[in-house]
């Protein structure tokens, strides 16, 4: 029941009568009977409630390639998750009528799942993952905690598909039962304000901390025609994620029109190719193509040139990535592999 999901939220606190939102990094200032950005955050009676604690809007189970992760149990199972709502506005939006669907029409569906149901779907699936995902997982942190301390507990994993702008508050709690993270690195400054309604600084800062953290953490890039697949724009991604680390997978993928960006042409493999040789040339070892079959999908050792990981699509064809370690030249392979 929708009762059932609107509990009192975590990070906030009041000011003159309004509510100001520490959740994420868009800091909204909530105004009695308001709601913040993200549109399932309301100020009732001067408290900040969550109206989205369970309440599931999607549970599939996904192989952990999907979200994509290379680098994470390849070939595993994820159980994903998600509820309606972010706190991003962009307009290139894959999973729009979900994402969006509180800031368009006021709509929270009415899913009431408990957090100990998640943990034993995924178990009685196979899954060795729960992966918080389709949405912006932040914008149901209340729920998307509960849920990993349990799962943490029975041994599964935890992972996050994000836009990286998390708080600093948020981005600590979760941080010790986080296991892994794909972060989004949309663009540059001009690219967050313009599309996403949001800026590129805490995203950057976030990766960095999330890795330095111990966290495991892979990057996507959606390559779109006319934004942010100039040379230079590529560049400026590629050589701030080396800066983090080398050893960070790096996904550029291919943007095919959708939601508010439908007169934009498909990503052409010449643009992605290019991403590809701008990101190795700034020295990140693993580079992968996303959303076209064929390009760049299998893990090579950096040193030697071996194939460690053989991908057609979501499936794992080979894996000789064996006590993280090239078989052939013994290179450590930075990952998540048991």
């Amino acid at each position: 029941m929708i009762e059932d999901s609107t509990r009192e939220a975590l990070f906030w606190h009041r000011i003159d009568g309004d509510i100001k939102c520490e959740l994420c990094h868009q800091q909204c200032r909530i105004g009695p009977g308001k709601r913040g950005l993200c549109g399932v955050r309301e100020n009732q009676a001067g408290k900040l409630m969550t109206l989205v604690y369970g309440n599931l809007v999607a549970a599939n189970v996904d192989p952990i390639e999907k979200k994509p992760l290379y680098h994470f149990l390849p070939g595993s199972l994820a159980y994903s998750i998600a509820t309606v709502g972010c706190n991003f506005r962009c307009l290139h939006c894959q999973n729009a009528d979900i994402s969006q669907l509180p800031k368009e029409n006021g709509t929270i569906t009415d899913n009431y799942v408990p957090p100990q149901m998640v943990v034993e779907n995924a178990n009685d699936s196979g899954c060795q993952s729960i992966a918080y995902t389709y949405t912006e997982p932040t914008i149901f942190f209340e729920y998307a905690y509960d849920v990993s301390v349990l799962a943490n507990k029975t041994g599964l994993k935890n992972v996050f598909v994000s836009n990286g702008y998390i708080g600093d508050k948020a981005v600590e709690k979760i941080m010790p039962i986080l296991d892994g993270i794909n972060i989004d690195l949309k663009g540059d400054e001009e690219f967050y304000k313009k599309v996403c309604g949001a800026r590129i600084e805490p995203v950057q800062n976030n990766i960095r901390l999330l890795w330095e953290s111990g966290v495991w953490v892979e990057v996507t890039t959606l390559i779109i025609p006319g934004y942010n697949d100039s040379g230079e724009k590529i560049k400026g991604l590629a050589e701030f994620l080396a800066s983090v680390s080398t050893e960070i997978p790096w996904h550029v993928t291919a943007f095919y029109p959708t939601y508010k960006m439908r007169d934009i042409p498909p990503t052409s493999k010449a643009v992605l190719r290019n991403a590809l040789k701008i990101g190795t040339e700034a020295g990140l070892k693993y580079i992968y193509a996303g959303n076209v079959l064929g390009e760049s999908e299998n893990t090579i050792c950096p040193i030697c040139g071996e194939m460690l990981i053989e991908r057609v699509g979501y499936r794992i064809i080979k894996n000789s990535v064996a006590k993280a370690k090239c078989p052939k030249c013994s290179t450590i392979v930075p990952g998540v592999w048991s």
